[in-house]
């Protein structure tokens, strides 16, 4: 009998698709997951990002106002969702072809890693205005845009663009393959391919392992996002951030979140997943596309 992760490696490479989906499927679908998502789940993002802010919980605004900033993340939940699909779905193809099937995992990885590149375009902007509304410093996104671009300019936008970037490529390469691995295996033992709420499965146990192995990045990245520690000292990089972090709080302040974060993105990995492969599937149907 062969071994079970060369069984699991073959079937996988079998069932990639050899065409990758039309763009506008992977871009609705993955949109429609976003949406979904931020809108359900939002209060516990909202709770994370407060756990992680220099000024502490309460100070942040506790319990208080935890919808603060749905507007920004709805606002870019949807297109930045989508180009994250559409962008994994068709580099994924041909970079597993030129890799052959033995380099699934890192095939898929590295698609997820060009994709949250993309993504990220449209998603660190959102954090920045999202994350801070939810710490009370605007009150609306209409007054969060305007003043942050006079204030700051529109660079202040995509302050943490590379914290994100270096954290979201790591969760990525750690969600994708296992999140692609576990629908095989299911799809194995079952000798069918997974459906939506499987799908769904896999999504939320994959989300979880990758959000905890991430955290630290996380605590960073929000820091730098928020721009300045209790005393109102700004962060002038990840680095800074960092060393200040351990330096006065200990290093225990980089896990601060991640019970939220674990849950949240475990919870979140179901119900994102769970839509995706859902509109995927239900326009895969509509349009009569063969993957």
């Amino acid at each position: 009998m062969r071994p079970i992760s060369h069984a699991l490696i073959c079937e996988r490479s079998r069932l990639l698709p050899s065409q990758p989906l039309p763009p506008y499927i992977s871009f609705a679908s993955g949109g429609f997951a976003g949406l979904c998502v931020d809108v359900a789940l939002f209060p516990l993002d909202t709770v994370k990002t407060r756990l992680q802010s220099p000024h502490g919980f309460v100070k942040a605004g506790g319990f208080n106002g935890v919808y603060n900033g749905l507007s920004a993340a709805a606002g870019g939940s949807m297109p930045g969702a989508g180009l994250f699909f559409c962008t994994y779905e068709t580099v994924k193809p041909p970079v597993a072809a030129a890799l052959g099937s033995s380099n699934i995992a890192i095939a898929q990885a590295l698609a997820a890693s060009v994709a949250e590149t993309a993504a990220c375009l449209v998603r660190v902007p959102t954090e920045v205005v999202k994350q801070r509304m939810q710490i009370g410093e605007f009150t609306s996104l209409q007054q969060a845009v305007p003043t942050i671009l006079k204030n700051e300019g529109v660079g202040r936008l995509y302050y943490g663009f590379g914290i994100t970037i270096m954290r979201e490529i790591p969760f990525s390469c750690i969600q994708f393959p296992l999140y692609e691995g576990l629908k095989v295996a299911w799809a194995r033992a079952q000798g069918r391919d997974t459906s939506s709420l499987q799908g769904a499965v896999c999504g939320s146990f994959a989300g979880g392992i990758a959000a905890g192995a991430t955290c630290p990045l996380d605590v960073v990245k929000t820091r730098l996002m928020l721009g300045a520690d209790k005393h109102g000292v700004a962060y002038t990089s990840a680095r800074d951030v960092l060393t200040r972090v351990v330096r006065d709080e200990g290093a225990v302040t980089l896990l601060s979140g991640i019970q939220p974060r674990v849950g949240w993105i475990t919870v979140g990995g179901f119900v994102f997943f769970g839509a995706y492969e859902f509109a995927k599937k239900s326009l895969v149907r509509f349009s009569g596309h063969s993957d």
